[in-house]
């Protein structure tokens, strides 16, 4: 249909299932109504979710779409649950785990009416791994463990890996991975980044450029009593006061994306029991990346020294009161059984229980390389949350070892293009991931040459033999080791990028919405198909 203006897995046990059709609560579903929420943007820059990385595209276009397999609606935060949507069972894999047969529900039809059949999961799959010239894929190398994809017939699809790894059913669950038709892109691969057509819960009713997105009740909904809402319109707007005031005047119900702890408050108060308020930790962490090509932080020491002046454990509690980062984490989310506990975490440098003890050192450092004091400057994208707030922060801690730092913001293309041209000492940046999946969320701290979206111009084959021992590596104890190995290397011995704080995610909502639950990413669980309205 043309748009017209207008991780980890320890085992497989426990994540075998569909996608439940009950609601998610005690409470009866009640059917129809219309769901207005805003989406924090002016409009995605396509609707081709397999090029592009953005919430504007998945906020916009996922309820229009199924996927293969998917985290569990219902249990969003879990790292290791995984439930099929067009699959009838989640497989076991054989061939020492290097070979996933999916077998395809037969029920299931595009909005134009044509029958989905594997050969469309692998097309669209193959498109993901394996783009054709000129075609990007941003998650490639998310699935470098994957050789084929094929579809032998009309119902099975047969992932056949390079190696085993607990790597890759978080990765199949990527809430990117829309499903499209087969015969539409073997004529124009792009199509799909200005045109809609799914097999999803709703279909595509109308744009209107940079004001709305519109979808009506797929009645052929193959997960049967789904969707609940006869329909939907999702709202662009950009600026943070103009979702508020939609909020508090009810022309939007939800804003999925998340607000800052003082708008919460804002709404609490206004509002009272017209609102519902979750929050969680959000797969998203905050860094200040140094760049190794310029003296002095192509020194160890300095950027040593930059991370063991930052209090996090006491900055944490105050940030959070302002600003949308909460957690004192490593580089693994902090609700990941990979991830570092607090005593592990202490050892590394810049989260020392002692900040005297931290800030003396890192004193000691800048002395030995001869920059005590010296000046340099910290780029900055033209984000209040949290980018703005943690630079503001962070400039400060700086300050407490004599340093003299100045910042330079610039909008979100400029600062990117900053980044990839090298044309900075310092830049505040981020690593925010959909699925928690620590052996692939951690690809933002290898080289460029690994991870295309690196930019600390830095090179180090050690870091690269360790990940790639732990993306091999399938018993669990032995991966968790090595994880904390590479941690360690990248946030200490190498201080290859200064992690600063885990975001939080805080989602106010009309309470007369029911049916939803947050989850850790603000791209997972967007289909909206579970979502009811309470009036």
């Amino acid at each position: 249909m043309a748009i017209r203006s207008g991780l980890l897995a320890a085992s497989l046990a426990g994540i075998l299932g569909t996608v439940p059709v009950a609601a998610m609560s005690g409470e009866t579903p009640k059917p129809g109504g219309v769901l207005n929420y805003a989406i924090a943007a002016d409009a995605p820059p396509s609707f081709d979710a397999h090029r592009e990385g953005t919430f504007a595209t998945v906020h916009s276009a996922a309820p229009f779409y199924s996927v293969l397999v998917r985290v569990d609606p219902n249990n969003p935060s879990s790292t290791t649950d995984f439930v099929c949507d067009l699959c009838t069972e989640m497989p076991q894999p054989s061939d020492n785990g290097k070979t996933y047969i999916f077998k395809i529900r037969e029920d299931v039809k595009f909005h134009d009416g044509t029958h989905l059949t594997a050969a469309d999961v692998a097309a669209s799959w193959n498109e993901i791994i394996h783009p054709p010239e000129g075609v990007l894929s941003p998650r490639e190398s998310h699935y470098m463990m994957v050789d084929t994809v094929e579809a032998p017939d009309p119902t099975t699809v047969i992932f056949h890996l390079k190696f085993a790894t607990a790597a890759f059913l978080p990765a199949l669950a990527d809430p990117f991975s829309f499903i499209y038709e087969k015969a539409i892109l073997d004529k124009d691969p792009r199509w799909y980044e200005k045109n809609i057509l799914g097999s999803g819960p709703f279909k595509f009713a109308g744009l209107e450029i940079g004001q709305s997105i519109k979808g009506v009740r797929n009645p052929d909904y193959y997960h049967q009593g789904l969707p609940y809402l006869d329909g939907f319109t999702g709202i662009y707007a950009d600026k943070q006061a103009v979702r508020v005031a939609a909020l508090r005047s009810d022309r939007a119900a939800i804003e999925f994306r998340g607000l800052p702890p003082s708008v919460r408050d804002e709404l609490v108060d206004a509002l009272g029991d017209k609102l519902a308020v979750q929050g969680s930790d959000w797969n998203c962490g905050q860094m200040v990346t140094p760049n190794h090509k310029r003296k002095p932080f192509d020194d160890v020491r300095v950027r040593r020294a930059l991370t063991l002046a930052i209090d996090r454990w006491h900055g944490a509690p105050e940030l959070a009161k302002i600003a949308n980062v909460r957690t004192v984490g490593g580089i693994v989310f902090p609700g990941s059984p990979l991830a570092a506990d607090k005593e592990e975490l202490q050892d590394i440098a810049g989260f020392w229980p002692d900040l005297e003890k931290s800030r003396a050192e890192a004193r000691r450092l800048l002395h030995e390389a001869g920059v005590e004091g010296f000046s340099f400057e910290l780029v900055n994208r033209n984000i209040d949350q949290p980018y703005k707030y943690d630079a503001t922060w962070v400039i400060d801690q700086w300050s407490k070892i004599g340093l003299h730092v100045t910042q330079r913001v610039l909008p979100t293309g400029p600062w990117l293009e900053a980044m990839r041209n090298g044309n900075f000492d310092t830049a505040m940046n981020g690593n925010c991931n959909s699925v928690v999946n620590p052996l692939l969320d951690v690809q933002r701290y290898l080289p460029h040459s690994v991870y295309v979206a690196s930019y600390g111009q830095f090179d180090d084959q050690r870091e690269i033999d360790l990940y790639d021992r732990m993306l091999h590596e399938t018993e669990f104890a032995r991966q968790r080791a090595l994880m904390r190995d590479f941690e360690k290397h990248v946030l200490d011995d190498q201080a290859h990028e200064i992690f600063l704080l885990w975001y939080y995610r805080i989602v106010p909502y009309r309470s007369y919405v029911k049916g939803w639950k947050i989850s850790p990413s603000h791209y997972l669980n967007q289909d909206l198909a579970t979502l009811w309205l309470d009036k």
